[in-house]
């Protein structure tokens, strides 16, 4: 569990330092929202 919350803490920091505004990183949270959602759903059908 130790080794996941590293890896995520880890993702997490590329992703907002990937990101130049605050603008980005709202861009950036919808579409892994997005993508999220049509995993959901295609997992339905």
């Amino acid at each position: 569990m130790r080794k996941f919350l590293v890896l995520a803490a880890a993702g997490v920091a590329l992703l907002v330092s990937a990101c130049n505004t605050i603008e980005g990183a709202g861009k950036d949270i919808s579409a892994a929202g997005h993508a999220v959602t049509n995993t959901a759903n295609d997992a339905k059908h």
